[in-house]
């Protein structure tokens, strides 16, 4: 017997259907890590009237919550083999995935504007390098899933890769007991869905896709810009950023 062959027979053999329901669990996932994170901030206020929050948050968080909606749908619809129905409102999808990228550069602007106009110098300069950061990383990983649509094993892993890069601002604000996760831990729970997409097609497939690999290395490098906002490179980038919307 081949090493193919051993690494076949090796694997656990789930009947196709199962195998490809295992996306609807990582997109509930998804959705719930993104309810999760925004409850304390957003979410929770927002349902008794305690949220006050300039229209452009509203808007893009309508906004985000749908491109959310619509990849548990769109997972959904793949999954059990509604193929003619995903691929007709995939058409619409790939307008919306696109969209989102200037919704996030506008909301990321006019937040800045608000703490530069409060006299938050250093928190706008501070807080601005990561949502534009975000909005570089995930038209790359979505347009990659858009080059790949009519290849469905690309395809699906370059999604979950893309919305997961999305999940990033909803972990940040993650709490344990009223206390921030640690930013290891933080780090693992941003991660999960495409960490559980590697255990799954470890366990099935004995291999792990190599969109998942550059997927995890591309939001690894995602978080180091930590590192990043107080060089004096940024600084000078971002206090001219201040002189235009001054």
């Amino acid at each position: 017997m081949g090493e193919a062959d051993h690494m076949v027979s090796g694997s656990i053999r789930l009947p196709p259907a199962v195998a490809r329901r295992s996306y609807i669990g990582i997109s509930l996932l998804i959705a719930l890590m993104a309810i999760v994170g925004f409850w304390p901030t957003y979410l929770g206020p927002l349902l008794v009237g305690g949220v006050e929050s300039p229209p452009v948050i509203h808007f893009h968080f309508t906004i985000y919550s749908g491109w959310v909606a619509l990849f548990v749908a769109q997972s959904a619809f793949a999954s059990t083999g509604r193929l003619a129905l995903h691929r007709k409102l995939g058409k619409i999808g790939i307008y919306y995935g696109f969209a989102l990228v200037p919704v996030g550069i506008l909301t990321a602007f006019v937040i800045f504007a608000g703490r530069v106009e409060a006299g938050l110098l250093e928190e706008a300069q501070l807080r601005l390098l990561a949502p534009l950061t975000d909005m570089v990383l995930f038209p790359i990983f979505f347009g990659a899933a858009v080059a790949y649509r009519r290849k469905p094993e690309i395809h699906k892993r370059f999604m979950v890769v893309a919305t997961t890069t999305l999940l990033v601002a909803a972990v940040a604000r993650m709490t344990f007991l009223g206390t921030p996760v640690p930013s290891t831990v933080s780090l693992l729970v941003w991660f999960l869905p495409i960490l559980l997409g590697m255990a799954h097609d470890f366990m099935t497939r004995r291999l792990i896709h190599p969109v998942y690999v550059i997927g995890l290395v591309g939001l690894y490098l995602l978080s180091l810009r930590r590192h990043a906002v107080d060089t004096e490179t940024w600084l000078n980038i971002s206090a001219w950023l201040v002189t235009l919307v001054s």
